[in-house]
């Protein structure tokens, strides 16, 4: 798990999914679902630095997904990698297991 004080450089509208799991994530906690339903919602978050940074495609899952960020804020980021393969190919997550905002004057 990497912890990361990123930008908010885009929000994605908040869906609902379903799952098969009553927990999602590998256990992270508060990743329950409720009936099978999921919140799910897809940040894109951007290193500090530039207008040029790296910058993550992070999805936000249940009560994370729930909040609306607005671009340019300023967020403290916990997140996972994870990987899984596909009919032979191989594909990379990022899970936001907690995101806060920071004030800053």
């Amino acid at each position: 798990m990497n912890t990361m004080i990123l930008r908010v450089k885009k929000c994605g509208v908040m869906t609902t999914v379903q799952c098969e799991r009553q927990r999602v994530g590998g256990g992270t906690p508060g990743m329950k679902s409720e009936n099978g339903v999921l919140d799910k919602r897809t940040l894109v978050l951007q290193m500090l630095g530039g207008k040029y940074e790296d910058s993550f495609v992070v999805t936000a899952l249940g009560s994370l997904a729930t909040i609306e960020w607005t671009e340019g804020e300023l967020v403290a980021c916990s997140m996972s990698f994870r990987t899984r393969e596909h009919n032979g190919q191989v594909y990379m997550d990022v899970i936001a297991n907690e995101i806060q905002k920071i004030k800053h004057s």
